[in-house]
């Protein structure tokens, strides 16, 4: 027979009020009280009525997280850092993989909207702003690993200056003088921001980062492979190259092995995220760490904290620290640079 909300009540040996309050994300009741609630729940198998909850306007206990692409493996583990999170607080996520296109972000949200789901977590770029500010008007939004620029809404983003500079850092601490990068382009905040850093550092040690030696592609290994080709042809070619993402790193690396590159002997590569990607290369990558499972706890957190505040709170930013991950894919320059 299935568990009903006595049967938690009677468990935690507290009031039916209380259970109520705690499903709800009301009342004056403890962290440690509400999470004590929640194991009672889950061990008793205790699913509270959605439809019912979503018809009298009450939480439907649903998130969404709209992402650019699962295969990617730093969208992967945030996901999976969000359903943790959200599982731990009694909430179901709603994964939609968007590649980028207007056109699925708009179904996906449709399907969100009809789902009646209490928040959405936004990790693709949002082309519409008039979409953004419809959708802020009507649920909690939290952008998860980059900025929204177009509406107020809250973020919780990694340090990607910082992160960019720290990849500069380690090179000009090797010595190179002639490097380069492969980005996902301008309109991408974090992208944005972790090559401000880079160029910042090299700036203030008087070292030049030529135009044609950026490299804007698309968030494809294919496109990253294409592009580093370019790079690496002629006699200038870079002695390193700063890949804004570690998918973006292996395009890098394949490039310069059909070019008959050596890594890291000829050619120095940094990534950025850290993902598995990073340490099953060859050869393995150096790369700035995000805290990939922070980024998705922090998210649901800083959704669910503006349940019940009615008008849109002031924008919060949340900013986490990265950390540069030494492996083999960096060495010294060569002598000739």
């Amino acid at each position: 027979m299935k568990a009903t909300i006595y049967d938690v009540a009677r468990e935690a040996g507290v009031s039916i009020a209380t259970v109520s309050k705690v499903i709800n994300s009301k009342g004056k009741i403890s962290e440690e009280r509400r999470r004590e609630i929640f194991a009672i729940m889950e061990r008793l198998q205790y699913q509270p009525s959605v439809i019912a909850s979503a018809l009298t306007g009450k939480h439907t206990y649903t998130l969404g997280l709209l992402i650019p692409d699962i295969a990617n493996p730093f969208f992967g583990e945030v996901a999976r850092a969000v359903e943790d999170r959200g599982h731990q607080l009694g909430y179901s996520v709603i994964i939609c993989s968007t590649d980028n296109k207007d056109e699925r972000i708009e179904q996906y949200l449709s399907v969100l909207k009809q789902k009646r789901v209490d928040g959405i977590m936004i990790g693709t770029g949002m082309g519409n702003a008039d979409t953004l500010r419809e959708l802020r008007g009507a649920m909690p939004v939290v952008a998860i690993g980059r900025e929204l620029p177009a509406v107020p809404v809250h973020a919780v983003v990694a340090d990607d200056r910082q992160g960019g500079r720290s990849a500069a850092e380690h090179l000009l601490l090797l010595g190179h003088r002639r490097m380069a990068v492969l980005s996902e382009g301008m309109a991408v905040s974090s992208s944005r921001d972790r090559l401000h850093g880079f160029r910042q550092k090299l700036e203030e040690e008087g070292v030049p980062l030529p135009e044609r030696h950026v490299r804007p592609c698309k968030h494809r290994i294919e496109h990253a492979k294409r592009e580093a080709a370019v790079m690496l042809e002629g006699s200038d070619r870079p002695t390193a190259i700063f890949c804004c993402n570690d998918l973006l790193a292996v395009g890098a690396l394949q490039a310069a092995k059909e070019a008959g590159i050596k890594v890291p002997g000829e050619l120095s590569v940094v990534s950025f995220d850290n993902t598995v990607l990073a340490s099953v290369t060859d050869p393995p990558l150096t790369s700035v760490a995000q805290p990939m499972e922070r980024i998705g706890a922090a998210a649901v957190d800083l959704l669910l904290e503006q349940f019940g505040q009615g008008a849109a709170p002031a924008r919060r930013r949340v900013t986490l620290r990265t950390e540069l991950v030494v492996r083999a894919s960096t060495a010294l320059a060569p002598h000739n640079e």
